[in-house]
């Protein structure tokens, strides 16, 4: 028989990804793989294999790398969770590299600056009383997924886009889908991106009419006086934001509520400091493990990752999570410190893509648990912690539901 030569070696197969989902701890795999591989190829439910990123310092190098596209995994079998991918919009600013994506993200992005998100404060802090308001008023046990983490944001985000109050538990329903993984089928996703289109195409030809002082005027007005926007463009853009600033800072909320009543010393911590909020929240944004490795970036050209050599056409997806709990960059990345400083965490990504709504979801979540704990101090889970149900039927970690009582 003829000696093995090294192109004859058999490369281990792909491991199964996404990894076991326990509450919101990271997976001890991660721990593994950043320090033995980490760089490796995994596969996921559908889709082609793809190397997955779990190092803090090559997350971010990719992230930031031009030679990784993300307009390229248009038209793809990309590594997904999903059977359909009805992500594939190459007119989506989540699927475009530079100069168009920074075209889009200019035009979006003046609604979602400090001082614009700061203006859009005391409207929260109203809107999160109301809700708690609803709860107290018909007493414990409320439900928060469904009283107030969902409502918060889906309201938020409608009266910033312009969406009628009579329209947004439709829209609700139409999110649910279109982030789903199992409870909805491949149809049933396609439709609610389909009719959450022509809803906002409804509402586009409103605003022509008649302006409004919304962000959908203001594309509205860029696409047409402008001329910057296609009209496809402006149809995706506004459903992008109203999608993507609603169902992640949901299920930000529920989390980081459960993160704090089982974690009693924390809790006493915000409680008797209300001043560590923000700072707590981005230590949660750190600990949370929220999501698997998502939104695959295609090698342009062969590029060297760390000791991998990841060919051009080949799909790269980053863990922020893992990248969250490297030994190397957080010490004692396991525990929840709230005053910890530096947090150079990537919750919200790195590079070109960083999450564009990321001040507004800030904004929320300080106002979100700020007035759960200030107007329900003695807020404590109204069930045995292990009859919590977490959620397999959508890409994010979650609750289905949070019983709670005060």
């Amino acid at each position: 028989m003829p000696e093995e030569t090294e192109t004859d070696v058999v490369s281990p197969a792909p491991r199964s990804y996404p990894f076991s989902r326990v509450r919101l701890e990271p997976d001890p795999q991660y721990a593994r793989l950043r320090r033995d591989e980490p760089v490796c190829r995994v596969q996921m439910p559908y889709g082609d294999p793809a190397w997955l990123v779990t190092d803090y310092h090559l997350t971010r190098t990719v992230l930031g790398d031009a030679r990784f596209s993300r307009a390229d995994a248009v038209g793809r079998d990309n590594p997904r969770e999903s059977a359909s991918d009805v992500s594939q919009v190459a007119e989506s600013v989540l699927n475009m590299d530079p100069p168009e994506h920074t075209r889009l993200r200019k035009l979006v992005g003046k609604a979602f600056t400090p001082r614009r998100v700061e203006q859009l404060r005391p409207r929260t802090q109203q809107i999160a009383a109301g809700l708690v308001d609803g709860m107290v008023a018909a007493g414990p046990p409320a439900d928060l997924v469904e009283s107030f983490s969902f409502a918060l944001p889906a309201i938020t985000i409608c009266e910033l886009l312009g969406v009628p109050e009579e329209d947004r538990d439709t829209f609700r329903r139409w999110a649910d889908a279109a982030v789903s993984t199992s409870s909805a089928t491949p149809v049933q996703e396609q439709d609610s991106f389909v009719n959450l289109a022509g809803y906002l195409g409804g509402l586009i030809a409103q605003r022509r009419a008649y302006a409004g002082t919304d962000l959908l005027t203001g594309l509205v007005q860029a696409r047409d006086k402008e001329d910057r926007l296609s009209e496809s463009e402006l149809i995706v853009l506004a459903m992008t934001v109203l999608v993507a600033g609603y169902e992640t800072t949901a299920h930000m909320i529920t989390n980081m509520t459960y993160t704090l009543l089982t974690h009693p010393h924390q809790l006493r911590q915000v409680k008797q400091r209300p001043d560590l909020l923000p700072s707590a929240v981005e230590e949660m944004l750190r600990f949370n493990m929220f999501a698997p490795a998502m939104n695959a970036r295609i090698a342009t050209t062969d590029v060297l990752v760390g000791d991998v050599l990841v060919r051009a056409g080949e799909s790269v997806l980053c863990s922020r999570g893992s990248a969250n709990h490297d030994e190397n960059v957080f010490a004692n990345p396991d525990e929840l410190q709230l005053s910890r400083d530096p947090n150079p965490h990537v919750a919200f990504g790195y590079g070109p893509h960083f999450c564009l709504g990321a001040n507004l979801a800030r904004m929320e979540l300080q106002v979100a648990l700020g007035t759960i704990f200030s107007r329900l101090p003695g807020l404590q889970i109204a069930v045995p912690e292990q009859s919590l149900v977490w959620n397999s039927s959508t890409i994010m970690r979650g609750l289905t539901a949070f019983p709670i009582a005060w």
